[in-house]
């Protein structure tokens, strides 16, 4: 597991609603690999975008069956072993989105 991994978990996951959904591994390298470490933060996956500036807008070539958002201002922790279907990796421009997308929802200078 590495960061900029997407995940669908099977599980149902109580902060879903109850229902299992798609989340990217935001995690540091060190943590995310490090196999003595179980969870990981997460920024969940919705198919719904707003048009937040703490979004990262997904699609069919990101693996997700449909334009879908991660939302950055719902970051999470999850047990690495919940995350379970392996469905894709985000290219290098993707992953320059999300850590803007960090920086503004945890108001991280940039710079």
């Amino acid at each position: 597991m590495t960061r900029g991994e997407i995940y669908r978990t099977r599980e149902r996951v109580p902060e879903r609603g109850g229902k299992p959904g798609f989340y990217v591994v935001v995690s540091r390298v060190f943590i995310a690999e490090n196999d003595d470490v179980s969870p990981v933060i997460c920024a969940p996956v919705y198919s719904q975008v707003l048009g937040l500036t703490t979004e990262v807008v997904l699609g069919s070539n990101d693996g997700l069956p449909r334009t879908s958002a991660i939302r950055c201002d719902f970051l999470t922790l999850m047990f690495k072993s919940r995350l379970t279907q392996f469905v894709g990796t985000l290219s290098p421009e993707k992953i320059t989105e999300l850590n803007r997308a960090l920086a503004v929802a945890l108001d991280v200078p940039v710079g």
